[in-house]
């Protein structure tokens, strides 16, 4: 799941060591681990994912900055920017979240750009833009067609305006 991230064997322990405490919903101890990997090396990763962790713990300020951390280690990681569309998304500041979501989809280094262009459909279809809503998923289910939220997004859209 890692291997294409840029992080080194020792920081990559830690990492990894944050990432199941993460998924175990142990978030404190996740941001220990993913903080000691950040003091061996500082990594665009190891910020998103802790980022990500404030997320979880409803810290959606921390988690931003952590992602602006991130983008200014590596502007081409593309997770750190749909991740602040993504917390922008959550507190309803949609016009703040259209230009990260759009820089995210244009990132070279992200392997799931799918999630922007389906996290830009849902801004999208908050805002009351239907055509652009629809165009968004279909986009992302071009990328993968296998996304079940953006097919069921899209879905529901559909049914909703028929």
């Amino acid at each position: 799941m890692f291997s294409n991230y840029k992080i080194g064997p020792e920081a990559m322990k830690f990492f990894q060591m944050g990432y199941q405490s993460q998924m175990d919903g142990k978030f404190e101890i996740a941001v220990y681990y993913y903080k000691k990997s950040l003091l061996i090396e500082d990594t665009a990763e190891g910020h998103t994912f802790l980022g990500w962790t404030y997320s979880f713990m409803g810290k959606f300020e921390d988690a931003i900055k952590e992602c602006e951390r991130a983008i200014n280690i590596d502007p081409e990681f593309g997770n750190p920017y749909n991740d602040i569309g993504s917390y922008l998304l959550q507190l309803k500041r949609y016009d703040e979240a259209i230009p990260w979501l759009e820089k995210a989809k244009k990132a070279t280094r992200y392997e799931t750009p799918e999630y922007a262009y389906c996290n830009l459909g849902r801004v999208f279809e908050l805002k009351r833009l239907w055509p652009l809503a629809i165009k968004e998923y279909e986009n992302a289910l071009k990328i993968n067609p296998e996304y079940s939220p953006a097919s069921t997004a899209l879905q529901e859209l559909l049914a909703r305006l028929n």
